[in-house]
């Protein structure tokens, strides 16, 4: 960021600099070859117009590389706040992710461009405004101080109207990003149970509601571009009256002889130049208020987010136990411990807490002596396996899922462990079928299977399982039941969230979360 202030404000010298001397250069040449008939030879005119050709040129090209330095800077700077935004959402825990989701998708997927206008168009014409405008202006008042005190009397009217609807414009901003987040909440929420209204023949209603909702966007967009054009066209107007009147004032004094012709056309050349960048900001002030809109919402979001762990402890190559404070629990390797309790007692959120997504309800979980949160939990990560009570799915092909967090050691055998080669042998590619987000294409069941083979193929030491048999048949449940019972049996700590009956026959220990502790 400050290289890339460094480079902008250099460019902006450097363009300021050629700006006002070309002005001086080209009055002096015109006045010359209309005051001065000798002077208007070729070789009399060649050295001023190869400096203004030169002054021209070095100017056009700093134009162009302030915009390139911009555009790596705005780059840089919105790729940087994007990872940021994305690894502060990654360490919420999955319940506040997802009511914060659509919040943080906004702010990513939409909002941070408009930070491209504010370092490509609004930061490099306001630092042109603090260094050409009152540099413009004092040569003007060099040259002709009565049209310096016009031009100083209109110049301070753009910031004031500027800051005017700037205030305007800031709520604006904050309304339209709120906007913009709620809208497109609906609207994901919409696609997503698209499926189920095809299926229900309900499309018609979601088709009035898109077009409901497309229609609010439509009407929050034209009521921004309807404050960004009125605000464009007060700052012109300002700007146009300022050049006019120095040129009624120079024009009059030019022909009843008050002052030269070198001074006139100097001070006029410049008049424009001295409003020009604030007529710049001006014109990228609205679409850099949005920016700033999203970045203070991007800044809110890592605020509230919790610190990234920052534990470095690794784990030791070999079986590990599980320990849990609240309630009272050692998860051993080859033991199979099965949670079950009441809805709402906080089974779901204990492994997330094992897999430290999250901090424990109460007390304290520690994996072979150490807790969780002292864990380098990358390296966790690849010791543990979890089956969520909906399997992550997402797009592409079956392979893919099946591989989603690391290679299987052997493929077939998960899958038969599983009971989900029996799926892949009714899909049309077998485990290349290509299936949609959340594993559209699929059934229920066979996602579960899915996701069943992804856990029992790992090789991790630890193995969690949220409702493995939710959405299997009877006879299916008492295969996956046995294979996860032989996975303990290998010599893996295995922990499973459950209230079935074949559920809880399979436990070595099972822990009541309502407080009761049942040996198996």
């Amino acid at each position: 960021m400050r290289r890339f202030l460094a480079a902008t404000t250099a460019y902006g010298v450097l363009i300021a600099a050629c700006t006002i001397a070309s002005a001086v250069v080209l009055a002096s040449l015109v006045a010359r070859v209309v005051t001065d008939p000798v002077s208007r030879s070729v070789e009399a005119l060649a050295a001023p117009l190869a400096i203004l050709v030169s002054l021209w040129t070095v100017r056009v090209v700093a134009h162009w590389q302030q915009g390139r330095v911009a555009q790596h800077g705005a780059s840089a700077v919105i790729a940087d706040l994007t990872d940021q935004v994305l690894r502060a959402a990654t360490s919420l825990p999955p319940r506040e992710l997802a009511t914060r989701r659509d919040e943080a998708a906004v702010v990513i997927t939409r909002g941070l461009d408009g930070l491209r206008v504010y370092f490509t168009a609004y930061l490099p014409s306001l630092l042109l405004a603090v260094l050409l405008t009152p540099t413009t202006a004092a040569v003007i008042a060099w040259y002709d101080w009565r049209s310096a005190v016009i031009v100083a009397i209109a110049l301070p009217l753009i910031p004031i109207f500027m800051i005017l609807i700037g205030m305007a414009t800031a709520d604006r901003s904050e309304a339209a990003l709120s906007a913009m987040t709620t809208l497109q909440s609906r609207l994901l929420d919409l696609v997503a149970g698209l499926p189920t209204l095809r299926a229900l023949d309900r499309t018609r209603g979601a088709a009035t509601r898109i077009a409901e909702l497309s229609a609010a966007h439509r009407r929050s967009a034209m009521a921004t571009m309807r404050i960004a054009f009125l605000s464009a066209l007060v700052l012109e107007l300002l700007a146009t009256l300022g050049v006019a009147l120095v040129a009624v004032g120079v024009g009059m004094r030019l022909v009843f002889g008050d002052m030269t012709l070198t001074a006139g056309l100097t001070a006029l050349l410049l008049a424009p130049e001295a409003f020009w960048p604030l007529r710049r900001v001006g014109a990228a002030f609205h679409s850099a208020q949005d920016g700033k809109t999203a970045v203070e919402a991007a800044f809110r979001f890592l605020d509230d987010a919790p610190a990234s762990p920052a534990g470095t402890r690794a784990i030791p190559d070999h079986p590990l136990t599980v320990e849990v404070d609240d309630p009272a629990l050692t998860a051993e390797p080859g033991r199979v411990t099965v949670l079950t309790g009441p809805n709402g007692a906080g089974k779901s959120t204990l492994l997330q807490a094992i897999l430290g997504l999250g901090p424990p309800p109460t007390g304290r979980i520690r994996v072979d002596g150490v807790e969780v949160a002292e864990l380098d939990l990358r390296q966790w990560w690849t010791r543990v396996a979890w089956l969520a009570q909906r399997p992550v799915l997402i797009p592409g092909t079956v392979r893919d899922n099946l591989e989603l967090f690391g290679p299987l050691p052997d493929l077939e055998s998960a899958c038969r462990a599983a009971c989900f080669d029996e799926v892949l042998a009714t899909l049309p590619d077998g485990a290349d079928t290509v299936i949609g987000r959340g594993g559209v294409g699929l059934s229920l069941g066979q996602r579960q299977r899915l996701g069943l083979a992804r856990v029992l193929g790992s090789p991790a030491a630890v193995l969690l399982f949220d409702e493995p048999t939710a959405h299997l048949d009877g006879p299916t449940e008492a295969r996956v039941l046995a294979a996860i019972a032989r996975r303990a049996a290998d010599g893996a700590t295995v922990i499973v969230v459950g209230h079935r009956d074949p559920v809880l026959a399979i436990g070595d220990v099972v822990v009541d979360m309502g407080g009761a502790r049942v040996p198996s």
